[in-house]
């Protein structure tokens, strides 16, 4: 099986966003991305930041035992160019404190992912539905 791609923003997602600081690290951030390059997982920091700030970042994530596969792009060493091709990454699953309803917490992160749980949204105003995904078109 080919191994899986997971985009993760950092600022809100990794650590608390103290932009362009680096905040506070989330509660199992570090421990659940360790255990997803433990599964598998690439990993590919997908961030706002760039220059000194996304420097900073990177530096934190290595000192927390994480090597990224890609930093805002799909694989290290891509040469990104705009007549060519698009800014969007290529990963499977993207983990961002900006998703609808917000960043749930590494420990519902890690339960989605390794369940492959489906968030439904109810009526407006409601919480959101879990439900395991059963499969290819839900079956």
């Amino acid at each position: 099986m080919k191994s899986k791609i997971i985009a993760v923003d950092f600022d809100g997602t990794i650590v608390d966003d103290r932009y362009p600081e680096i905040g506070k690290a989330k509660m199992f951030a570090f421990e659940t991305l360790r255990q997803f390059q433990q599964e598998g997982y690439r990993l590919v920091l997908w961030t706002y930041r760039s220059g000194k700030p996304l420097e900073e970042a990177v530096a934190y994530c290595e000192k927390n035992g994480i090597e990224f596969y890609g930093i805002n792009n799909s694989f290290q060493g891509e040469d990104f160019d705009p007549q060519k091709q698009s800014r969007k990454i290529n990963a499977d699953i993207f983990i961002d404190d900006r998703n609808l309803g917000g960043f749930p917490g590494w420990g519902e992160v890690y339960q989605i992912i390794t369940n492959k749980i489906e968030l439904t949204l109810q009526e407006h105003g409601k919480e959101p539905i879990k439900k395991k995904k059963k499969g290819f078109f839900g079956l």
